[in-house]
């Protein structure tokens, strides 16, 4: 398992646990958690799943694939180097304790 803490716009923690394979969207999703709306399922058509990636995981989760950083644009909340489409991002076992933090507003 891949354990994976959501930091929500007002500081709340949620960790959930994921398996490789998974993606950090598709984790929540499945969890219930709010701040993450993933309106397009997570075929990077919108960006209700935007989320910025914790300062110490930032290396870790590669750069933005191909597509995204335009789909980024039409992001609710300010986009900022640290902005992933939660989509996008696999859990691996090197991802095992991966932080991101949630954006105030998606849509």
């Amino acid at each position: 398992m891949v354990k994976v803490t959501y930091v929500a716009h007002d500081g709340t923690s949620t960790e959930l646990h994921g398996d490789p394979g998974d993606s950090v969207m598709s984790l929540a999703i499945a969890q219930g958690l709010d701040g993450i709306v993933a309106e397009c399922g997570g075929s990077m058509m919108c960006a209700t799943c935007h989320c910025y990636v914790d300062e110490d995981w930032a290396g870790a989760t590669g750069p933005r694939m191909d597509g995204e950083e335009d789909m980024l644009e039409s992001a609710a909340s300010e986009v900022t180097g640290r902005s992933r489409l939660s989509c996008q991002i696999r859990l691996t076992d090197t991802l095992d304790g991966l932080v991101v933090h949630l954006p105030e507003e998606q849509v």
